[in-house]
């Protein structure tokens, strides 16, 4: 596995690797020593491979052509690193993640089969007209496109273009739901299998408990990347410290002070870091920022999600739930505690609401997770 030490494009694949080293497969993972701790935690052996990717402040530029090239960056200085390693000592099968194009360079050069591990909605049949397009616009894109084919003609890579090289993977396993992704109808199933979120929920049942007396339970995470907002925390306090019947589990991030949210109300614990899915196997409704990691774990967990949007796919990804039926939008200079409480309410008393998340719960149960993407990594070797 090559990958990016991002912890949202970490965690998706974790269980698939887990289930591979457990039927008895040897299985490496380039990435940064970092998250050396996730990547032994699944069984997998961590080879050191540091990235310039600014994961440790989460300084991403705003501007969306100079954060892709960071990923072109990362690549470039990876790819020898990785050729040291692998050359001597290729895989039978290499898995990627989508923001590690130096995995499927390797790969490509050497010859061997690979699988692209997806934590996020994947290309359809008219994405470029439909997305694309759109990107290749924006200040800086050109330049950026030039640099990433000079990179493809002089790397070893099959695939030289560029579009083609990142968009379109000759085989990917997309680890989220098919009701996430935009335009399900016209993805390739040739090429992309959906084999849902891969997630072992026996290993994260009592990692967190219910408080006695609490009549619901409402968990609120803006994930791991954006969690520098603590005027919205503050509105959340705001929103929910007092409602009667519901416990609030607050998740604010590393960078963010507790001692800045002001006072804390009774039924409110805020933390840092919560074990995400363990608190949702049990919550009522979920304040997310829409990361794919988090709406696929409020569809699994069956709950209702008011989705506040930050940044890269959260936008389409919280209109897709709303979509959906399960959730409602509020952005950010929208969520005012009177927004947030009343969505909260009106969510979570309209039936229609509970029953379409039971069924996408179900639906995103049945597609088969890490058992499944485990089958189809195999098939390859075979």
């Amino acid at each position: 596995m090559i990958g990016v030490p991002i912890v949202s494009h970490v965690l998706p694949g974790l269980a698939v690797l887990r289930e591979l080293v457990a039927r008895g497969h040897r299985v490496t993972y380039a990435n940064d020593p970092s998250v050396a701790g996730l990547v032994t935690s699944a069984g997998a052996e961590l080879v050191p491979c540091a990235s310039v990717l600014p994961v440790a402040d989460n300084a991403w530029p705003e501007d969306p052509v100079a954060a892709m090239g960071l990923f072109l960056d990362d690549a470039v200085q990876a790819l020898p690193r990785l050729r040291a390693v692998y050359d001597a000592d290729p895989a039978d099968v290499y898995l990627y993640d989508i923001g590690a194009y130096a995995g499927r360079a390797l790969a490509e050069a050497q010859g061997r089969p690979l699988v692209q591990l997806s934590p996020t909605f994947v290309g359809w049949d008219g994405y470029e007209e439909d997305v694309a397009v759109h990107v290749r616009q924006l200040p800086g894109a050109d330049a950026y496109h030039e640099r990433f084919a000079r990179w493809l003609a002089g790397c070893g890579a099959a695939t030289t273009g560029v579009d083609a090289f990142v968009g379109h993977p000759a085989k990917a396993l997309a680890l989220i739901t098919r009701a996430m992704q935009p335009h399900a109808d016209r993805v390739d199933t040739r090429a992309v299998t959906f084999v849902g979120p891969c997630f072992d929920l026996a290993q994260e049942t009592g990692a967190w408990s219910r408080p006695a007396g609490a009549a619901k339970v409402l968990l609120v995470s803006l994930g791991s990347a954006f969690t520098r907002q603590p005027e919205f925390y503050r509105r959340c306090l705001a929103a929910y410290g007092g409602l009667p019947g519901w416990h609030v589990v607050l998740s604010i991030g590393r960078h963010t002070d507790p001692a800045g949210l002001g006072p804390v109300p009774a039924n409110v614990e805020v933390h840092p870091w919560v074990p995400q899915r363990a608190v949702l196997a049990q919550a009522d409704a979920f304040v997310t920022h829409a990361g794919m990691g988090g709406c696929s774990e409020g569809l699994v967990a069956g709950v209702p999600m008011i989705a506040v949007p930050q940044a890269a796919d959260q936008f389409m990804n919280a209109d897709r739930l709303v979509e959906l039926g399960v959730a409602r939008r509020l952005d950010t200079a929208d969520a005012t505690p009177g927004a947030l409480r009343s969505a909260l309410l009106a969510l979570t008393s309209d039936p229609a609401v509970a029953r379409r998340s039971a069924v996408l719960r179900a639906a995103a149960r049945s597609e088969g997770g890490a058992s499944r993407a485990a089958d189809l990594v195999e098939a390859m070797l075979n």
